[in-house]
């Protein structure tokens, strides 16, 4: 990313969740304003609350290097519930030949310039060809959408239909686009959906919060059923939302019981969204839980390509041989304190998004 910035010519537009000072922000924040000082047109979207960490000082220096910055969605109280609404995506396209997409904020968590490793664990894919001019669509239509007064949670209508196939074409290195714009996120519930009915030999899904919906439990139940290999990674001990953990590990007993396997990464904090359903690819920013598609923009490449299914199966093995296997009997012995907690906070989410659900 960091080499395709320096070289870029014409144009960089980059969509971003999390942004905060320190020497991540640091290594790649100036080469957008060189960008822009050599003549490139530099337009970043970021997330109003996401981006509170690197400072409004900071993003004056952006303006003033002739970056032209919108914030999704500004924190007002008199918004109250619609502050909820956060634009989730990690996308940088540069001069419409390269393009990156993935779960990676600008944080000192995801990187360190002089680290050996990242304190959390993460993800992205670099894109070329045909599929960036989708990719351009849809940071376009966001984009517009910003500069627009109105609900922030929607971004005008939905992308053109012959953008949106029902799965990607057979062959060597075809991709699409699969969006969720808060509570327009059918698109990239379905696609998930549809490829986990059709699954043949295996499903492996990876994703730092464990709150699905109902749909996507029952259809990793029926995969296992059938008799696919189904993986469940997510995060271990080292999270930044112990709650939410609790919450989702109220439906480990059922999903073990129908075959299901579950990995718990060790490491680090497990941040990456991936899914692998045969040959099968979709990774990007979405987390597949129910506050992700009801609150959030986001956005994942979905794709059949070889090489990219091979690069993807391989970091599971890696992962799932970092990661403690849970198992129903090793289950059911955790401790009554643990117990308690996954109680507590299971409700306390089925509570809320019963609530949501009413009001919506």
């Amino acid at each position: 990313m960091q080499a395709a910035l320096s070289a870029a010519q014409r144009r960089i537009d980059f969509e971003l969740y999390l942004l905060e000072a320190g020497d991540c922000a640091e290594a790649v924040l100036p080469l957008l304003e060189d960008a822009a000082r050599r003549g490139v047109q530099v337009r970043c979207l970021f997330d109003e609350y996401g981006s509170r960490g690197v400072g409004g000082a900071r993003l004056e220096a952006l303006r003033e290097a002739g970056v032209e910055l919108r914030l999704y969605n500004p924190v007002r109280w008199r918004q109250w519930l619609l502050n909820l609404y956060r634009d989730h995506r990690k996308l940088l396209l540069v001069d419409g030949e390269q393009g990156f997409v993935g779960g990676t904020g600008l944080t000192d968590e995801f990187w360190r310039p002089q680290a050996e490793q990242s304190d959390w664990h993460e993800v992205m894919v670099a894109m070329r060809g045909p599929v960036l001019g989708d990719w351009q669509q849809l940071f376009d239509r966001q984009w517009q959408a910003c500069a627009q007064r109105g609900p922030w949670r929607a971004s005008q209508q939905p992308l053109p239909a012959a953008l949106l196939p029902p799965s990607p074409s057979c062959g060597e290195g075809w991709g699409r686009v699969a969006y969720a714009d808060a509570d327009q996120h059918r698109d990239i519930l379905l696609s998930l959906a549809r490829a986990l009915h059709g699954g043949k030999r295996r499903v492996w899904l990876a994703t730092p919060y464990f709150l699905p919906t109902w749909r996507i439990r029952r259809a990793l139940r029926r995969a296992a059923a059938r008799g696919l290999d189904v993986r469940l990674l997510t995060t271990g001990r080292m999270t930044d939302n112990p709650p939410v953990r609790l919450a989702g590990q109220r439906y480990y007993p059922r999903l073990l019981r129908a075959g299901i396997r579950i990995y718990e990464y060790q490491p680090r904090f497990l941040h990456l969204k991936m899914v692998l359903v045969d040959d099968w690819v979709s990774v990007g920013s979405c987390n597949f839980d129910h506050w992700n598609l009801r609150f959030n923009l986001d956005a994942n490449l979905e794709a059949l390509d070889p090489a990219l299914a091979h690069a993807v199966e391989a970091s599971f093995m890696t992962d799932f041989a970092d990661s403690r296997e849970i198992t129903l009997a090793g289950w059911k012995r955790r401790p009554l304190w643990i117990r308690a907690q996954q109680r507590l906070w299971g409700w306390l989410d089925r509570l809320v998004i019963n609530v949501f659900k009413r009001g919506g």
